[in-house]
């Protein structure tokens, strides 16, 4: 792969090289790691890259990766910069002849996220989007056991992702991530909704299998001085019917990363939280409540193959990021074989889940902006 951003002084890009390196399947070749030459060089030797192989821009990186031999050049693109680099940098490598793995949300707003799509139809290349929470084992577990009725049909939904990072405007002193997702120009419409609140609405329509149908939104900015949103609560109807509550916090003191999704059905319901991750709760009326973890055999087939070590020892953050990694690595390999990519990989966020976010908050900024009560999900 070659990474386009995180380059020194990014949180993201390295996590996204650890997820990419995990499992020894992928292999960093080239980069543009920022904006500036410098830096981007600086970044590429840290990394032990070669000189010829580290760009000055991403433009430049498309350009000469494509004049390179087949068992040479960049096989696919990784996106790691702030929001409104996301799509030239994806349309660049798509019409370059590379596949696309981009960090979330997709693009700048919902009108690049449509020409993104009609953009990997026409090319027909491959395109992931690391919605990292979905990579659980846990996640994919509960998932398979809500699409099986175990539950009964879905009722109720209720997800939260609260932080604490952005409580107070001091928290914003010399903090890079804090100051490109505070900023219009970079980060878009929405800051917590754009950053997490997006992440906990995709993890609710991939546990249930169920899309979002309308939202009745309160978003805020809570501290003083602040453009975009830094708090935010959503009521949810789902297609089936089932009602939901979303809740995505930056300004919640004391929390983490509490991402944590409820969901009940007829006969039954399930917890799962992120701070938690190798726990699963499913609870009854007839019986004691269940508590799975991660590594056991009672596990389902798509849980048991995203888990990597024994039972009693933690997979966490990475290892999910990994495992959307090693998913789109296995639609790389499928599409050079002309074949179809396996049930595994074929389990790796794609480009309509892209278009989902990018409509999703866009709803969620022009609900709370209405005295309308419910609006409908656009369909596109």
């Amino acid at each position: 792969m070659g990474m386009v951003g995180g380059g020194e002084g990014a949180f993201i890009g390295q996590v996204h090289r650890y997820a990419a390196a995990l499992d020894g399947e992928i292999e960093l070749v080239c980069g543009a790691f920022s904006s500036d030459p410098e830096k981007s060089r600086r970044s590429g030797e840290a990394l032990h890259l070669p000189a010829e192989r580290v760009y000055a821009s991403y433009q430049q990186m498309m350009q000469h990766e494509a004049t390179l031999p087949a068992g040479e050049r960049m096989q696919f693109v990784a996106i790691v910069t702030p929001n409104h680099m996301h799509f030239p940098v994806a349309a660049a490598a798509l019409h370059a002849g590379f596949h696309v793995m981009s960090d979330k949300p997709a693009t700048f707003d919902l009108q690049q996220a449509l020409q993104l799509r009609e953009l990997v139809r026409d090319t027909g290349l491959l395109y992931g989007l690391t919605h990292t929470y979905t990579g659980y084992p846990l996640v994919k577990e509960a998932r398979d056991r809500v699409l099986a009725g175990e539950l009964g049909a879905v009722r109720k939904v209720v997800v939260e992702y609260p932080q604490g990072w952005l409580a107070s405007r001091e928290d914003e002193a010399d903090n890079k991530q804090a100051a490109w997702r505070l900023d219009p120009q970079q980060a878009g419409i929405s800051c917590c909704m754009g950053d997490i609140g997006v992440h906990a609405a995709n993890l609710a329509e991939y546990i249930t299998g169920q899309k979002i149908s309308r939202v009745c939104a309160d978003l805020g900015a809570v501290v003083a001085g602040r453009t975009l949103d830094d708090d935010g609560s959503i009521l949810l109807r789902f297609d089936n019917g089932a009602r939901g509550v979303l809740m995505a916090s930056q300004i919640s003191v004391g929390e983490e990363n509490a991402l944590r999704i409820r969901v009940y059905g007829e006969r039954g319901g399930l917890e799962w939280s992120q701070q938690e991750p190798n726990t699963l709760w499913l609870k009854w009326h007839d019986q004691p409540t269940q508590m799975l973890r991660t590594g056991l055999p009672y596990l389902g087939v798509v849980a048991t193959a995203n888990t990597r070590t024994p039972n009693g020892h933690p997979e966490g953050y990475l290892e999910a990021f990994a495992n959307l990694y090693m998913a789109f690595a296995g639609q790389v390999r499928a599409f050079e074989l002309g074949v179809d990519a396996d049930e595994r990989s074929a389990d790796c966020p794609g480009i309509d889940d892209a278009v989902r976010g990018m409509a999703f908050i866009e709803l969620a900024v022009a609900a709370s902006n209405s005295d309308v009560k419910w609006h409908a999900f656009p369909q596109h």
